[in-house]
């Protein structure tokens, strides 16, 4: 397998042109009747894109300023639209985020598959400023749009050997060109334990920064557990899976030395190539130190009691 060096390094990249955006729009196609309204036109670095009715809006970053819309949108890992930071941005066009489902399986009483416009219908929108960090050692802030994963479910009953939840996301080389080329085993799958699943701060996102969820982003529906290392918020998500085995996840898998199951963001583990002590936030020159679990870890501790957090990364 052909190894990728990660580019830590910040790159100005111009945004989306404005017929990727009009694509965008005819591509939402029904997403009017989930309360999607189109915006008014955009000065540069502002949000774009369809408009998100939102509910409820929660500051859990400690009151740090966003990172700008242009670095969210344009720096972005998501190797199936290619693998340096900018590609994504640049190949997102080729994502259908309308029509798209999501298939509920496993071990739950009420399996099926629901359509997204459906799902938007049955959990009220939250923005929340969360803290993510990238295992690359660089971090932003970010205001999602979305509905807690606890919510979904509880919707779908889980039974009582549902003890984990696996994600599977889109597996399609006409929409997601960069799986044409076997940088990772496709498609990307993920995996939480049912209780980080079901803890307040899981979020299925559909937005950021108030607008529907851009391509590169992961549309239409990513997860997003921000005491976590990226890489644990699979996107362009087609399944969500309740079963009794822990989940193979794609990373694991292919570079188990270096990316472990659980993936908590700990500034006392490095990677085996870089430390994870510090960490840069996109938008500013010095680093800053890493905080344990994102700087969640009031809200998360207890999720890992007696385990081994070195050993269990």
């Amino acid at each position: 397998m052909r190894r990728f060096r990660p580019d830590v390094g910040e790159r100005d990249v111009t945004p989306e042109s404005l017929w990727l955006r009009r694509r965008e729009f005819l591509a939402l196609g029904a997403a009017g009747a989930a309360g999607l309204v189109l915006p008014r036109p955009a000065r540069a670095g502002e949000p774009t894109g369809a408009a998100l009715q939102i509910a409820r809006r929660v500051e859990q970053a400690g009151g740090e300023d966003p990172t700008p819309w242009d670095s969210v949108t344009t720096y972005n890992n998501y190797y199936e639209l290619g693998t340096e930071k900018g590609d994504p941005s640049r190949n997102a066009g080729t994502l259908r985020p309308r029509p798209w489902s999501v298939a509920i399986e496993g071990e739950v009483a009420r399996p099926g598959t629901v359509g997204i416009d459906e799902l938007l219908r049955w959990f009220p929108l939250e923005e929340r400023v969360y803290r993510m960090r990238c295992v690359e050692a660089w971090s932003m802030v970010i205001p999602w749009v979305g509905f807690p994963l606890a919510a979904l479910v509880k919707r779908v009953e889980p039974t009582s050997r549902a003890k984990y939840v696996a994600f599977r996301t889109l597996q399609d080389p006409e929409q997601l060109p960069g799986q044409r080329r076997a940088v990772l085993p496709w498609p990307y799958v993920e995996g939480l334990r049912i209780d980080e699943a079901t803890h307040p701060l899981a979020l299925i996102a559909v937005g950021l920064y108030g607008r529907v969820l851009p391509g590169q982003n992961g549309a239409p529906l990513r997860l997003v557990v921000p005491w976590k290392y990226g890489f644990k918020g699979a996107k362009s998500l087609v399944s969500i899976r309740f079963q009794e085995e822990r989940p193979k996840t794609t990373w694991n898998e292919a570079q188990p030395s270096e990316y472990g199951f659980w993936a908590n963001v700990n500034p006392d583990v490095d990677h085996p190539r870089w430390s994870q002590a510090r960490e840069r936030r996109i938008g500013e020159f010095f680093r800053r130190k890493t905080l344990p679990f994102n700087g969640y870890a009031a809200e998360v501790a207890s999720l890992y009691t007696g385990m081994d957090l070195r050993r269990e990364y």
